[in-house]
């Protein structure tokens, strides 16, 4: 696997992305104008942003200059980002776009007999309009269609995430630190 160029010269390249597939757009959000697209090494600096915007809350009580948070954000990025490829290298690494912009990422690792939502992210200003819910609704879906159960990771903070997931049938199996496992299992 090579390594991507970094947008900015004092960052680190990452891996590349795989080429994999894509699961289709589902048809709520390809009416709204949503679609997903595989990730490119032209995405690393959306993706970045979005994990710095994800992370936001977490570090605002630290009194580190905005410069250091960056830093700190960036390296967890790039932790992250390898994590993914080394151990998922045949996910799907889909970026999500409306009108041609990037509004989030949805990581789905499909291997019978369980499924995995690696991640789903949103820009803030994307969430709580139905894109989640739909997203998690297809990927439930393509579980079923395999005869595969999904499995996921919460951070328990993020009580929002933990309702939705509820809500569309999946239930705590472990906790272990900040993060809750969750599976569902199609019936």
């Amino acid at each position: 696997m090579y390594s991507l160029p970094s947008t900015d010269p004092g960052l680190p390249a990452l891996p590349a992305f795989p080429v994999g597939a894509v699961p289709e757009t589902p048809a709520v959000l390809r009416q709204r104008g949503i679609a997903l697209r595989s990730c490119t090494a032209a995405d690393i600096a959306f993706l970045r942003v979005l994990y710095r915007q994800l992370r936001a809350e977490e570090l605002a009580p630290l009194s580190w200059p905005e410069t250091q948070k960056h830093t700190f954000l960036d390296s967890q990025f790039a932790l992250q980002h390898r994590h993914y490829l080394t151990h998922y290298p045949d996910a799907d690494f889909c970026l999500i776009e409306s009108a041609a912009q990037p509004i989030g990422r949805l990581y789905l690792w499909r291997q019978a007999p369980q499924f995995l939502v690696i991640d789903i992210s949103l820009v803030p200003q994307w969430r709580n309009r139905g894109i989640g819910t739909a997203l998690m609704h297809d990927a439930q879906e393509l579980a079923r269609m395999d005869q595969a159960g999904l499995n996921l990771h919460v951070d328990q903070r993020n009580g929002a995430a933990r309702r939705l997931y509820e809500r569309l049938g999946f239930i705590a199996t472990d906790e272990d630190g900040p993060y809750a496992s969750m599976r569902w299992q199609a019936s």
